[in-house]
């Protein structure tokens, strides 16, 4: 296994990011429509470079991670929530998904965070896998929340404390 290289985004990764999340677009992760083009800006008013851990294999870039605030109140700031991991289908399964987990721990930590979360579907059971390895627990379930390819699927709250 060959350990990525973990940095924050800069401007400069917005179109790399924005390709590598197109590609891995499925519904097993994802409950949008498949993007179409003209694709939308990757970066956004409610996210940039700022909120994107990138990893990076020999300088290519090869997955991300968004860290955002689950909601706007301030008594909710001491909680971060991952809002977006993506590890490009060739770099699956080398360490690279779980380096970037281990990563956002580290800076939701650095930014004071005390706990982390995150929502990820019910079928998928690969992140489910990977999150629970890195210590995430099942903390809630909103069975059949999302109707996707013509079956419900759950949506599976995970946190973890920092």
């Amino acid at each position: 296994m060959v350990v990525p290289h973990i940095r924050h985004a800069t401007p400069d990764d917005e179109e790399t990011l924005g390709r590598l999340d197109r590609a891995a677009w499925s519904p097993l992760h994802s409950v949008q429509p498949r993007p179409r083009p003209p694709y939308e800006s990757f970066y956004n008013e409610r996210f940039g470079p700022r909120d994107h851990l990138v990893a990076e294999l020999d300088g290519t870039v090869v997955g991300y991670v968004r860290l955002g605030y689950p909601t706007p109140l301030a008594c909710n700031a001491h909680v971060r929530q991952i809002q977006g991991l993506v590890v490009s289908e060739e770099a699956r399964g080398g360490g690279v998904g779980r380096a970037l987990l281990r990563a956002v721990r580290e800076e939701a930590r650095r930014q004071g965070a005390r706990r982390l979360t995150l929502r990820v579907l019910g079928h998928n059971a690969p992140a489910r896998r990977l999150y629970e390895a890195e210590g995430f627990v099942v903390e809630g379930v909103l069975p059949g929340e999302f109707l996707l390819q013509g079956a419900y699927v759950d949506d599976v709250l995970m946190g973890c404390s920092l």
